[in-house]
């Protein structure tokens, strides 16, 4: 078998397949838990577009910090959210806008 052989039939374990694409319009959670994590609050409950997958799954960095992990991963994204999205009044070019890594568990499909 040659190497592209194997690659073409190589089936992905449960949850590799990320759940959201380039393109995708998305919704950042709203929570509020007690502790350190890793969305920050003023960013809550806004809308942006997946601009990248992130292409090594990696550990859930809130779930291992509190020791609740055990080796399980997912995906970030890269999400572009309009800085008029953050800041109601913002004055600057309307295609302004922040990038930031989000986990996908923090992700909702709008």
């Amino acid at each position: 078998m040659t190497a592209q052989t194997i690659a073409q039939t190589v089936v992905p374990a449960l949850g590799e397949i990320p759940d959201f694409q380039v393109g995708d319009r998305v919704r950042t959670a709203v929570r509020f838990p007690v502790g350190h994590y890793r969305l920050p609050t003023y960013l809550r409950g806004k809308t942006g577009v997946v601009e990248r997958v992130i292409p090594t799954m990696g550990v859930d960095n809130e779930e291992e910090g509190y020791g609740r992990n055990a080796g399980s991963k997912g995906h970030y994204y890269r999400i572009a959210i309009p800085m008029t999205e953050i800041w109601a009044e913002y004055k600057g070019q309307a295609t302004d806008g922040l990038r930031i890594e989000v986990f996908e568990t923090w992700l909702e499909r709008i």
